[in-house]
């Protein structure tokens, strides 16, 4: 029976991060599930549910990730992790949205909150600082799962936010 495993890596952000740990991971027969990588500054943070084979432990898939030269000084962790077949019916992406205009304390939190308002979840978030000129803009980007019957509603509300932060506000319908 494969064995299901979180893989969590920070480090130093550099090319080839992900292509060895993917290949890694390949050549060790595991299979990737859901994968998470975002550049954080310098740096960088990976996560991704991973099925492995039966007999694989933690630990000491661990220490061969940390091995690879890409995540040289990285911390790695491999946890043990029930990853499920499928996303619930809360993560599936139904919308994605855009938001961006000047940095300003609470931006995200006053968005997650109005979402939260419509029972809508948040699937995915990046947010990207930006400095140009004189001051710094903004780029927010959710993946959210809507209720159907919320979507208009929270659509609206989500532009008024947007409007009263004076920012610019654009959505997707995911297909």
């Amino acid at each position: 029976m494969p064995v299901d495993l979180l893989v969590t890596v920070l480090g130093t952000d550099r090319v080839g991060v992900v292509a060895q740990l993917a290949g890694r991971l390949y050549e060790q027969g595991g299979n990737l599930g859901d994968v998470a990588f975002t550049v954080l500054g310098a740096s960088f943070e990976l996560s991704a549910a991973v099925e492995m084979p039966d007999g694989t432990e933690a630990s000491g898939l661990q220490r061969d990730l940390a091995s690879l030269p890409a995540l040289a000084g990285a911390t790695v962790a491999v946890h043990p992790f029930k990853v499920g077949a499928r996303h619930g019916e809360s993560g599936r992406v139904t919308h994605r949205l855009q938001l961006s205009g000047l940095d300003q304390p609470g931006l995200i939190a006053r968005i997650a909150e109005a979402l939260a308002e419509y029972g809508a979840n948040i699937v995915r978030l990046t947010a990207e600082r930006l400095i140009e000129g004189a001051g710094a803009s903004y780029i927010v980007r959710f993946d959210v799962a809507i209720p159907l019957a919320r979507a208009p509603a929270c659509l609206a509300a989500l532009d008024n936010t947007a409007a009263q932060l004076q920012m610019s506000f654009h959505y997707e319908t995911a297909r």
